[in-house]
């Protein structure tokens, strides 16, 4: 089990790995080993999220998001298939904990007398340095 947050765990075999070949440079290693790391989530069918928590992954995840429902994430960070498959679990990870988070709504509030009075004055100002500008004989 993969502990996301003290109640959302998901299970090692709700992710599926596959190793590709990295791109980039690393000469001869690069065209022979398969470091890279793509692993899927399938988000719609986890029985481990919440439905809250599954449609604000869903907006989080963006472009990584697949039309069928699998959140899909990979990394070539580093030289060895381990170490770029717990990057990319640490990645979903932390995808998920931001979506686990819930979204603190805006409270409206109303500007102070003193924000108003300032608006107010800087706006006299302004229109006072405007005033001064235009040719004499305009509006007198």
């Amino acid at each position: 089990m993969i502990q996301i947050t003290h109640d959302i765990a998901i299970a090692e075999d709700e992710i599926r790995t596959t190793f590709i070949r990295a791109s980039g440079p690393g000469g001869q290693h690069v065209n022979k080993a398969s470091t890279a790391v793509q692993i899927r989530f399938d988000a719609v069918r986890s029985p481990s999220l919440p439905d809250d928590v599954r449609r604000r992954l869903f907006t989080l995840a963006g472009s990584r998001l697949t039309d069928e429902g699998e959140i899909v994430i990979t990394s070539q960070r580093y030289r060895s298939q381990i170490r770029n498959r717990e990057d990319a679990v640490e990645q979903l990870i932390s995808l998920i904990r931001e979506a686990a988070r819930p979204v603190r709504r805006r409270r409206q509030t109303k500007p102070t007398a003193g924000a108003k009075r300032r608006r107010l004055e800087k706006k006299k100002r302004r229109s006072q340095i405007k005033r001064l500008r235009r040719k004499p004989g305009m509006d007198e």
